[in-house]
């Protein structure tokens, strides 16, 4: 049986095909029409969150120095040490102040040459947003950078410390702003990712229902530990009855490894959930295949699924007599 693609939009078919897009959910939209007003959705003004004065390397947070969030950096050791979790991170996030990297992009028309894309293993060459050709002359427009996941998707990075977006790209300009700001921009620019730390000690990847959350500022489940996601992939195979249970798994690309080789459980850019179905015995090939279709049709159509898984990975089990 083929596995969906790592990363990959969950409404597909078993064939790997893309169903229909999906329209954002309300809660986006409307969480994106109200992004350019004077405050985010807590009612914590957006002023005093820009750049101020030529000299400033840094946005003007009060006090801010440039230094990595405590409550980030807690959360990651505790993750690496086995004592946290990817939603205590994702927590962390809610309330922290990241830095986005912008980079000049020449506006003039002249030679130039397209910036090669960066991906979200540390390259350090991203591709501006528009991905427009570089023009040599003497104007420039400051743009944000994206970067390419794995499986093609749109992925934004954001830093927790000016020194580590300096280390990754010295040309890039550190713009400050809230995590949760930081994701709704990557909603509207159409990236599925946020890459945290890209190049750094530990990279840390936010997949696309926690950068929901993040833009809504509500807390984040992971869906392999979802119950009510749980009961509602179980009852989506009502219809099946040759499959006898399914269960839900962290996927094999829930993990992450630090730089020093340590292994993460959490942080990897997907497949974030593994499906495991139990089968009665004595199927052939076309009837599982028939199957796992089938079901992969009715999950497409379920909304909660939608919102809540990233990518999955399917596994076919015998159930027991």
């Amino acid at each position: 049986m083929k596995h969906q693609p790592a990363g990959t939009d969950p409404a597909r078919d078993a064939g790997g095909k893309a169903a229909p897009a999906r329209h954002l959910p309300g809660h986006i939209a409307a969480a994106l029409a109200g992004a350019g007003g004077p405050a985010d959705s807590a009612g914590q003004p957006w002023a005093g969150r820009s750049l101020a004065g030529d000299d400033a390397s840094i946005h003007n947070f009060e006090d801010d120095d440039g230094a990595a969030d405590p409550g980030y950096l807690a959360a990651i050791d505790r993750l690496a040490s086995g004592g946290g979790d990817e939603a205590a991170v994702i927590a962390s996030l809610a309330t922290a102040r990241v830095f986005v990297p912008i980079l000049a992009r020449l506006a003039e028309e002249g030679d130039g040459a397209t910036p090669p894309a960066g991906d979200i293993n540390g390259d350090n060459h991203g591709h501006t947003q528009h991905g427009d050709e570089l023009k040599g002359d003497k104007q420039a427009d400051m743009a944000l950078v994206t970067l390419k996941a794995p499986d093609g998707r749109t992925a934004m990075p954001v830093f927790t410390s000016a020194a580590a977006l300096a280390a990754w790209h010295p040309e890039g300009r550190p713009v400050a702003v809230y995590a949760a700001r930081a994701a709704l921009s990557a909603v509207a620019e159409g990236a599925e990712l946020l890459v945290v730390d890209p190049g750094s000690d530990v990279t840390f990847v936010v997949r696309r229902p926690a950068v929901w959350a993040l833009a809504q500022q509500r807390p984040w489940t992971p869906c392999y530990a979802d119950p009510e996601l749980a009961q509602s992939l179980g009852g989506a195979t009502v219809g099946f009855p040759e499959i006898r249970r399914v269960e839900i798994h962290p996927g094999g690309g829930v993990a992450s490894a630090a730089a020093d080789g340590r292994q993460l459980p959490g942080g990897g850019p997907g497949p974030e959930l593994r499906v495991v179905l139990f089968l009665e015995d004595g199927l052939d090939a076309a009837g599982v295949q028939s199957i796992v279709a089938g079901l992969n049709m009715a999950w497409a159509r379920n909304e909660m699924f939608a919102d809540r898984v990233d990518s999955i990975e399917i596994k076919l089990q015998r159930a027991a007599p």
